[in-house]
């Protein structure tokens, strides 16, 4: 009995006796994080609309609002993992918080889209320094036994900020202008600030070595260049462009450049050998592929809602609940599947159920019954939390725990890596297929109208609201040509999950026994170090 209390001891009795009331205050900062892309997802209709009630947006400018925040996130993540174990995370999440909380108060009185997505990068530029130190300060505060089921709920987290943020924005758009969906941050914020300074500890690298600047300058500099050029592919819908090919190869050779700077620095930023883990390495790739998946899919399930079905943005939160609430159950639960049949079996079923999901929408239709919606939603939930859960333990448990801040970086550094690509490139195989469909319908419209027109269904309905009786002829091509584009972007994300489920099945680990599941984890460490 006495090996168990050993470990114990890694945590100061102080921390550990508050540790689940510290996991509440993460899971705050992580909610605002989170909850901020869900709202601005339900919010995305609203701002498409002429001002007063909008900013008037084109596709392309509600596709920058999002990357813009993602493609600062992006590019930052992994540094921002660095300066948190180096200076303490505590310090690095309370600084971040209040950027985050500055950005949103702009954002929230943007004048114009550009605007708009100026202060959206803000927004990013703080979350960057959030996401990664929650999970490093829970992965200090927890003993080893504790952290999958620590990391359980804070996956868990996820669900409830997917959950409370539609219903947040719905609610908001009902009663106030748009830039509500922005300034409800600010006193999330100032509460989340407060309960940091009471309650959570410092942490950091105790070794940290020296800065590694070569390093940090050119991960950012790729990450930056390789996401700005994917999100250009789909917004110009052609990944053939010479702007988007330079951009893209220009970014693949800057981390090329990182990589090599990387093996040969006696002070790296982060050790390349970790990658030499093909279990490390497959967790990480899995996460990229299921958030590559979801993202696209989402993207395009509010204009499913609301413009072809006519529901209001506040209902359409409340449809996804059930995507919200299968996370929530499922995602603390999930180490108890791994702890029966292992995290190949539990991960690679999960991966199945969310192509399945995506795949499932490709039946979709305007009359479906909405119960079929729902059960969809609940089924990608309890897919994701399935996947999420155990691969992000695999991932925090191979790297030591005082390079917790570089681990946690690199998870969410390639999770949305893989959420940009999926709502570039699945946006853009959405915006190829609608304009394909619609295009023959826009023949009586002038040439620059005919154009704006074809850009995405909104931009339809409103040309054919603005025509009047004449318009209404356009409703229905409208649907139909979205449809039909809806179909295809969605068994492409179904394609992407089913490749993610092959990754796993032949990489991660199978079930072991107990005893050798320690050992396990000891060899992960082992190969870490």
């Amino acid at each position: 009995m006495t090996s168990p209390a050993a470990p114990a001891r890694r945590v100061p009795e102080a921390v550990h006796r508050l540790r689940w009331a510290i996991l509440g205050v993460l899971m705050l900062s992580l909610l605002i994080v989170v909850l901020d892309n869900s709202i601005l997802n339900v919010a995305i209709k609203t701002i498409s609309t002429p001002a007063p009630t909008g900013l008037g947006a084109t596709q392309s400018e509600l596709e920058w609002a999002i990357n813009a925040y993602t493609l600062v996130f992006a590019g930052l993540l992994f540094s921002a993992g660095l300066l948190g174990d180096r200076l303490g995370r505590k310090k690095v999440l309370i600084g971040g918080l209040v950027v985050f909380g500055i950005g949103s108060a702009l954002a929230a009185f943007s004048g114009s889209p550009a605007e708009l997505i100026g202060f959206r990068a803000v927004m990013g530029l703080g979350a960057a320094f959030v996401m990664p130190a929650t999970l490093a300060v829970l992965m200090n505060v927890f003993e080893r036994d504790e952290q999958p089921k620590a990391i359980g709920i804070w996956a868990g987290g996820v669900g409830l900020a997917i959950a409370i943020g539609p219903i947040t924005g719905g609610l908001l758009l009902d009663h106030f202008w748009w830039g509500s969906v922005f300034l409800i941050n600010v006193p999330i914020v100032a509460l989340a600030v407060a309960l940091m300074l009471w309650l959570v500890p410092d942490s950091r690298d105790p070794n940290p070595g020296r800065i590694d600047p070569v390093g940090v300058v050119l991960s950012v500099a790729g990450l930056v260049l390789l996401v700005y050029g994917i999100i250009k592919g789909g917004q110009l819908a052609d990944f053939t462009d010479v702007t988007v090919v330079s951009t893209i190869g220009a970014g693949l050779a800057v981390l090329a450049a990182f990589v090599w700077a990387e093996k040969r620095s006696d002070h790296p930023s982060i050790d390349i050998t970790y990658f030499k883990n093909k279990v490390f390495s497959a967790a990480i790739g899995a996460i990229a592929l299921v958030f590559f998946a979801l993202m696209g899919v989402t993207f395009f399930a509010v204009f499913y809602t609301q413009s072809v079905r006519g529901y209001s943005p506040l209902e359409t939160g409340l449809l996804m609940l059930p995507l919200a609430a299968a996370q929530m159950v499922f995602a603390p639960r999930a180490r108890l599947l791994v702890d029966r049949f292992g995290n190949k079996a539990t991960t690679t079923a999960g991966l199945v159920v969310l192509a399945a999901t995506l795949a499932a929408f490709a039946a979709l239709d305007a009359d479906t019954p909405i119960w079929i919606l729902e059960v969809v939603f609940f089924l990608m939930g309890a897919g994701m939390a399935h996947v999420m859960t155990p691969v992000s333990v695999v991932i925090m448990q191979a790297l030591p725990r005082e390079k917790a801040g570089s681990a946690s970086a690199l998870s969410n550094t390639f999770r949305q890596v893989g959420g940009a690509l999926g709502i570039a490139v699945l946006g853009s195989v959405l915006s190829t297929a609608y304009r394909n469909g619609i295009e023959d319908e826009l023949g009586l419209l002038p040439p620059g109208a005919r154009h704006s027109a074809g850009e995405s269904i909104e931009a339809t309905l409103a040309v054919a609201e603005r025509l009047g009786p004449r318009g209404e002829a356009l409703v229905g091509p409208a649907n139909d040509a979205f449809l039909h584009a809806m179909h295809v972007t969605a068994l492409w994300g179904a394609g992407v999950a089913a490749l993610g489920a092959i990754v796993v099945a032949v990489f991660l680990p199978g079930r072991t026994p107990a005893s050798e599941g320690k050992g396990q984890d000891e060899e992960l460490v082992s190969a870490a170090d």
